[in-house]
Formats: C-alpha cells, sequence, structure tokens
C-alpha cells in the first residue's frame, strides 16, 4: 500500500459523494484519474488490504438489529459448523478466533426479535450454544492511515 492508497482510504472513510458520477468527483479531490482510483480499489480488494467496500448502515436506526455471537466449536467440526452459520442471510460475516469461543460472527437482522429467532435456528441446527453478545455502548472509531 502506498501513500496514495492510503488517501484513498482515509478520504472514503469520510464519506462518499451522492451524484451522477461519484467515482470521478472522489478521483478530481485526490488529482487521480476515475480508471486509477476504481483500478486501486480492485487491486486493495484483491489483495486483501481490504474486505469490503460499500454503505455502512445503522441497523437500529432503521428498526433492525445488529449483534456480536461466538460458538465453542469442536475442532473436527469447525469446517462443517462454519457452512451452517455462513448460510444463514443474516450473518455479515464470521472468523475463527484462538478462544474457547473460536468462531465469533455479526448477525445482521431486520428486527431484534428476527436476532433471536436467528440464534435459536443456529443452535438448533449446529447443536451448539450461540453465545449473543450486544453492544452495550456504540463507538466510533475513525482509522486514520499515515501517508
Amino acid at each position: 500500500m502506498d501513500d496514495t492508497d492510503r488517501l484513498i482510504i482515509n478520504t472514503l472513510q469520510t464519506g462518499f459523494p451522492i451524484c451522477d458520477a461519484p467515482y470521478n468527483k472522489v478521483a478530481e479531490s485526490l488529482s487521480l484519474s476515475e480508471s486509477d482510483l476504481l483500478a486501486r480499489l480492485q487491486a486493495l480488494l484483491a489483495n486483501g488490504t481490504l474486505t469490503r467496500f460499500g454503505p455502512l448502515y445503522n441497523a437500529e436506526q432503521m428498526g433492525g438489529a445488529l449483534t456480536l455471537a461466538a460458538v465453542k466449536i469442536p475442532a473436527e467440526r469447525f469446517d462443517e459448523v462454519t457452512e451452517i452459520i455462513n448460510a444463514f442471510p443474516e450473518v455479515a460475516h464470521n472468523y475463527a478466533r484462538s478462544h474457547e469461543l473460536n468462531m465469533w460472527f455479526v448477525l445482521a437482522t431486520e428486527t431484534p426479535e428476527q436476532q433471536q429467532h436467528t440464534i435459536n435456528a443456529i443452535e438448533q441446527q449446529t447443536g451448539l450454544t450461540v453465545y449473543n453478545m450486544p453492544k452495550l455502548k456504540e463507538y466510533f472509531v475513525n482509522l486514520r492511515l499515515e501517508a
């Protein structure tokens, strides 16, 4: 990642224009061509520097619910249980942890009631306990990369 990539990431975290040509507008503000900006974003996604690029919605303000959940999966069942959990459209993402609770995942549901329903369904399909860890307070962490 070079200084231009860092500048792109820093700039896009502060907002994305709503207009007919948003990438062109961002590119101009960075003294880049639109094609260069798009190529750099694709490269950052392809090499894993960025895992996703898109809007971040506040589910709670839209009437939905988000929570962090964890499961203790026996090592020999990890791949099987991962497939089951990933099959739920409410699972935003998951990741393995070096911890007794070795898989953590984020649930995003349209309503708070659906959250518990989804947890119950995951428990039923896996035979494992899902530990629900809802946030008590929201913090905004603004990542700024040094150029």
